[in-house]
């Protein structure tokens, strides 16, 4: 089963002119549901006049393409990216700027694509998820996004159609405080990414395994109890699992760290054994603004010989924390600060519960790089998390009675690989089939309640949500096996915003809901 395709007879008839589309989408719900807010309608127009905004226009073009991308050490991978590389250059503006990405798609085959930019608070027609918001960009068409990125941050954006975002399709954004207040000498964009598209085959293929579930394995001996031990799963039919990850154990992340067997994991796009290189010098200050696009890991990030200071997680201010290592899961960003000492060190990514890990160098004299499987001390240090964090002062939302509370139950699992949210698996040829109501100006509460044996990085479109009454700004969370984490936001943006798990894999089975406001 190819995942982008069976999408494709939806988004083919959505492709023809994105208003009508939407339009012919709501008037599919019944009499009886409640009426809508549009993705271009009165009050997104409404709400994005009040957004403060610089004038200045930043224009960029980006060409999604087949590509053969260069992972270093020899190592080649036919995938798709844009412009070429991968992670794709970053857009860098002020905040306040104006962003015009036309994005080109030249991808083959038909493949429709789209742009989501992942933690923008963001008008909701320029959102990038088709067909909740927009209609998908054809092959051989261009769509230009335009909206104000008014919030300072560390973001990227990648496609939301089908498992695209498992290709080379990603790149940060960057969006620069005028009146930055961290005081550093240099600043350097670290992409993680978990890989194995063009080298062990294609997310498609990789999902199209995992949807047979743990039902529709066999054993070497006939059981399929005890699975998550043993590396000898095969299908029913007899075929080895070639993609399916099996024993992958994490106490941090409260049991089974992942589904995806990857072949390498990247930073900034090269493998440990040919590292992407930071070259500085001993005792200035660096701001690193960690970034992962990865489909199925979570990484411990620990740069060795060193203490981070966290200033940041998704783009927002938190209280500093010194810490040996973090853990970002999929979706999420951190920014810390490094004081760079004398000689080579190694930032390492270790793919948390996978037994691997991705390397990168920050080198500010002479001495002999570490091996690729190197693993510093600092990993199993003070390792933080984001509910350990506070958010700054000046971010933290202020105390207001909660109007409205959803519980967003997390269900499914990997037998039958049903994820999914309140037991319903949302599908995007109904997107607005059962949505999360809210109203504008209400104070929301999300009651993420995971019944599963997996961990989930929950991620609101459109939002930036806090974690309990003091907790940091967010806008992906990690909630753990049988764990429950309450997030509140205001709801000032309208629109129709998507709600998902951030494992690309869990996303695509059905683990979505759509947070709709009422008109």
């Amino acid at each position: 089963m190819n995942s982008v395709n069976r999408r494709s007879v939806l988004l083919a008839g959505l492709g023809v002119a994105g208003a009508g589309a939407l339009a012919a989408c709501s008037s599919n719900r019944s009499s009886k549901s409640p009426s809508l807010v549009s993705p271009s309608g009165s009050e997104v127009a409404r709400a994005e006049k009040k957004r403060s905004g610089t004038g200045k226009v930043s224009r960029v073009g980006l060409t999604a393409a087949p590509a053969v991308l260069d992972l270093g050490g020899g190592i080649t991978a036919k995938s798709w990216a844009f412009n070429g590389r991968t992670p794709g250059k970053a857009i860098r503006v002020s905040a306040g700027d104006t962003v015009a990405a036309e994005l080109s798609n030249q991808l083959p085959d038909k493949t429709m694509t789209s742009l989501h930019w992942h933690g923008i608070a963001l008008r909701n027609d320029m959102d990038g998820v088709p067909p909740a918001t927009q209609a998908a960009v054809r092959a051989g068409s261009t769509f230009t996004y335009r909206f104000i990125a008014d919030a300072p941050g560390t973001y990227f954006f990648h496609p939301h159609v089908g498992l695209q975002l498992d290709r080379g399709l990603y790149a940060p954004l960057i969006v620069e405080d005028p009146k930055e207040p961290l005081s550093y000498d240099d600043e350097w964009v670290v992409v993680l990414d978990d890989w194995l598209d063009g080298v062990a085959g294609t997310p498609d293929e990789a999902f199209a395994e995992l949807t047979q579930g743990m039902g529709g394995m066999a054993m070497s001996g006939g059981s399929t109890e005890g699975m998550s031990a043993s590396p000898s799963a095969s299908a029913s039919s007899g075929m080895p699992m070639k993609f399916m990850l099996m024993g992958a154990r994490s106490k941090l992340l409260g049991g089974d760290a992942g589904d995806v067997k990857y072949t390498y994991h990247l930073i900034n796009g090269k493998v440990p054994a040919d590292p992407s290189v930071y070259t500085g010098k001993p005792g200035r200050r660096v701001r690193l603004r960690l970034i992962n696009a990865g489909g199925d890991t979570a990484y411990r990030v620990a740069v060795g010989g060193h203490k981070m200071t966290i200033t940041h997680t998704d783009g927002f201010p938190v209280d500093h924390r010194q810490v040996d290592a973090l853990l970002i899961g999929m979706g999420e960003r951190y920014d810390v600060l490094v004081t760079l000492g004398d000689g080579v060190f190694p930032l390492v990514a270790l793919a948390e519960g996978k037994g691997a890990s991705g390397m990168a160098l920050l080198r500010t004299g002479s001495g002999t790089a570490p091996e690729a499987t190197v693993r510093p001390k600092e990993l199993d240090g003070v390792i933080m998390t984001a509910a350990e964090l506070r958010a700054a002062d000046e971010v933290r939302l202020r105390p207001k009675k909660v109007d409205r509370v959803h519980r967003v139950e997390l269900t499914g699992g990997m037998e039958k690989y049903n994820w999914a949210v309140n037991g319903e698996r949302f599908t995007m040829a109904n997107p607005t089939a059962n949505p999360l109501l809210v109203e504008e100006g209400q104070r929301v509460r999300l009651d993420f309640v995971n019944t599963t044996d997996m961990w989930h990085p929950m991620h609101l479109h459109g939002h930036t949500y806090q974690l309990g009454s003091t907790g940091p700004r967010k806008d992906t969370t990690i909630v753990l096996p049988e764990q429950k984490v309450s997030v509140i936001f205001d709801a000032d943006n309208p629109g129709r915003w998507m709600l998902h798990c951030h494992n690309a894999y869990h996303g695509e089975a059905g683990m979505m809901s759509l947070v709709a406001y009422q008109a």
